[in-house]
């Protein structure tokens, strides 16, 4: 699926001094500049519907595209998109499946892949992508780096958005989680006794001290070789972030939010980003997806750098 309509928006002029994101992306075509950043969408609700909770995040893909868009770059740069990844019926593993393979393919031809959710069930097709590519030496370890009310570390038989993490820490003893922001109210006694069997370090959101957290991720990235993060916009106020799958009461703020996605960057170990549950149907003047595209902004702009 493409999604060249998504990226419109005021054309001030064509020299590098007027660019805005529109203009810089292009589709995407394999060998096209290394080292890139490549959009990839992932439509897909199925695992907020089994994780009961409210459906929107299907539409959330274009939703961050048309907010990123009109957002001016400080400096040129080029960047691409790889189209939209779908999940038709209740078919979430194969979507999963399906994004893993494009992930990896994206990964193994240099690129650095951004992936606009979907539920946070897309972080399993992330994963798949990162574990099946050739960036991941034999024996490396994988650091996860959660941005989430949630741990998502469920029980449940069959996958969803509140399982992901759990299949990956199953299956994979090379991989290392860490959550900041953790909503107590919102994780049972069973969610944090899961964590703590996994080895899982994380941060309560009443815990998110600037400071504190400095120190909290830089001790993450230091026992790792390679970072994914994932960002489950239910992480931030709901003041800020109305239009998610399940709002936050109190969450961490934007600022906090922006000093992580600093820090990972600057470390040098990032290599894949996905951006989970904008549920655009709740979002009161469009302010999550804005949100969202600013801290996708900084990232993408901040890596390349």
């Amino acid at each position: 699926m493409t999604s060249d309509s998504a990226w419109t928006g005021r054309v001030d002029g064509t020299t590098p001094e007027h660019l805005r994101w529109h203009q810089a992306v292009t589709p995407y075509e394999p060998g096209a500049d290394p080292g890139a950043c490549v959009f990839v969408g992932f439509a897909c609700e199925e695992g907020v519907r089994r994780n009961k909770g409210r459906l929107g995040a299907a539409q959330g893909p274009d939703a961050l595209r048309r907010a990123l868009s009109p957002m001016a770059l400080a400096t040129e740069l080029r960047a691409f998109d790889a189209g939209t990844i779908a999940v038709t019926d209740d078919r979430l593993e194969d979507g999963q499946r399906r994004l893993g393979e494009t992930v990896s393919a994206l990964l193994d031809d240099g690129a650095f892949p951004v992936i606009l959710g979907g539920g946070h069930e897309v972080a399993y097709g992330t994963y798949l992508g990162l574990a099946g590519s050739a960036r991941r030496a034999p024996g490396s370890i994988v650091g996860i780096l959660n941005l989430d009310a949630h741990f998502d570390l469920r029980p449940d038989p069959a996958p969803s958005s509140g399982t992901p993490f759990r299949q990956i820490l199953e299956t994979d003893e090379d991989v290392r989680y860490a959550v900041i922001g953790i909503s107590q109210p919102s994780n049972t006694r069973i969610l944090f006794d899961t964590a703590n069997r996994f080895g899982v370090r994380y941060l309560l959101d009443d815990d998110c001290e600037p400071t504190r957290v400095a120190g909290f991720v830089d001790d993450f990235l230091d026992g790792i070789d390679l970072l994914y993060l994932t960002i489950d916009l239910d992480v931030l106020p709901a003041a800020v972030a109305p239009g998610v799958s399940a709002p936050a009461a109190y969450g961490v703020p934007v600022s906090t939010i922006e000093s992580v996605c600093d820090r990972v960057t600057a470390g040098g170990k990032l290599v894949v980003v996905d951006v989970a549950e904008l549920s655009p149907r709740f979002d009161v003047d469009n302010r999550t997806a804005r949100t969202a595209a600013r801290l996708i902004h900084r990232i993408v702009t901040g890596h390349l750098a």
